[in-house]
């Protein structure tokens, strides 16, 4: 989570780090910190967190994550008023009860004051609750200072992926419309058509395994490079590659561009870089973010299959380590595909079409 291991010892200790867990602060909603070991020696594995009021049923799925985790403790923290947050804790307490796992803590917290559902002595745990700060607090104070963000709420999180407008929605347009124009016309200018996909997939994939590393030490990409990039991962082939090629170490980038990219790109081009931002956002460990991401994709394509089949993964709370396992290689997808074909392009010459200048 940080550069430097920290210790959580008491409430406070766990009120201050749960925002810097999800990367935002949570109003109505439940928060489960699971980990596996004993004592001390007690690892975090995983952070979850639902929102309040929990539909009937919707909680049963959180014994299958703890086990496939191999959690043995938890700690429950529940945020907003007793009415919601009790019957969540009751119910959450129960299932882990049954299925073998120990709840250490279970709090509520309101207002800047806390409660315990475990503690009884009226001298640590009174009837008012406990202060405490969410934000100046000793696990805050060193979040912050390893570098983790917690933003004010979930909807300054949506904030990421909300699109441009003004003028700069504006630049972007007829950067987009400039490049799908010149593209047509370098396609009616090739000789031989059969020789276009070839050529088009090969520029894209080198594209779209550099651009991270652009992002990264350049920063934003121009207008005209977003927009051709944008056209490049409508072909599933040259998506792919980037899903496939996600390394760790660069999952900064990766979010920090299809942050960007979703932002930017006009509506049609952004199931693809949202799904994108969705994977490494979630393979970074970061599922609010993820889920924020699917829904941009959806609202854009409800039909998009990338975005489909991650949000199925983050409803059923699948470890992203599991998908990561069984994405191919690029070798393999080139193998499983075969040779580029005229029909993966057909997506991207009707977006094309669709955002081209007119003919001068």
């Amino acid at each position: 989570m940080t550069t430097t291991p920290i210790l959580l010892t008491s409430p406070d200790d766990v009120l201050g780090a749960v925002p810097y867990l999800l990367g935002f602060h949570p109003a109505d909603s439940l928060v489960v910190i699971a980990f596996a070991g004993r004592g001390a020696r007690g690892r975090l594995r995983v952070t979850t967190r639902w929102d309040l009021p929990i539909p009937p049923g919707e909680l049963d799925r959180l014994v299958p994550l703890l086990k496939q985790e191999e959690v043995t403790h938890t700690v429950l923290a529940g945020f907003g008023g007793g009415a919601l947050v009790t019957p969540a804790i009751d119910q959450a307490m129960r299932l882990l009860a049954d299925a073998g796992v120990t709840v250490i803590e279970a709090l509520r917290a309101e207002g800047g004051r806390y409660w315990s559902y475990v503690c009884t002595r009226v001298e640590c745990c009174p009837p008012e609750g406990r202060a405490y700060d969410p934000v100046a607090g000793e696990v805050a104070v060193q979040a912050a200072y390893d570098g983790l963000v917690a933003l004010p709420d979930r909807e300054a999180l949506r904030g990421l992926v909300t699109p441009t407008t003004g003028a700069v929605r504006e630049k972007m347009r007829e950067a987009t419309r400039s490049v799908a124009a010149r593209l047509r016309a370098e396609f009616a200018a090739m000789a031989d058509p059969l020789e276009i996909p070839g050529a088009f997939v090969a520029e894209g994939l080198a594209r779209v395994r550099a651009s991270p590393h652009t992002f990264r030490d350049s920063g934003a990409l121009s207008d005209a490079e977003a927009a051709r990039l944008g056209i490049d991962l409508c072909v599933i082939r040259i998506r792919d590659e980037v899903w496939a090629l996600m390394q760790d170490d660069e999952l900064d980038a990766h979010v920090g561009l299809w942050s960007d990219l979703t932002r930017r790109l006009e509506p049609a081009f952004v199931p693809p870089v949202a799904s994108l931002l969705a994977a490494a956002a979630w393979r970074r460990g970061d599922s609010a973010l993820a889920g924020i991401a699917v829904e941009r994709a959806l609202e854009a394509d409800a039909s998009y299959s990338m975005a489909n089949l991650l949000a199925q993964g983050l409803r059923q709370l699948v470890n992203p380590e599991i998908l990561r396992r069984r994405m191919p290689t690029s070798a393999e997808l080139d193998a499983g595909m075969g040779p580029p074909r005229i029909e993966w392009l057909q997506p991207m010459l009707a977006l094309i079409d669709d955002h081209a200048l007119p003919p001068a």
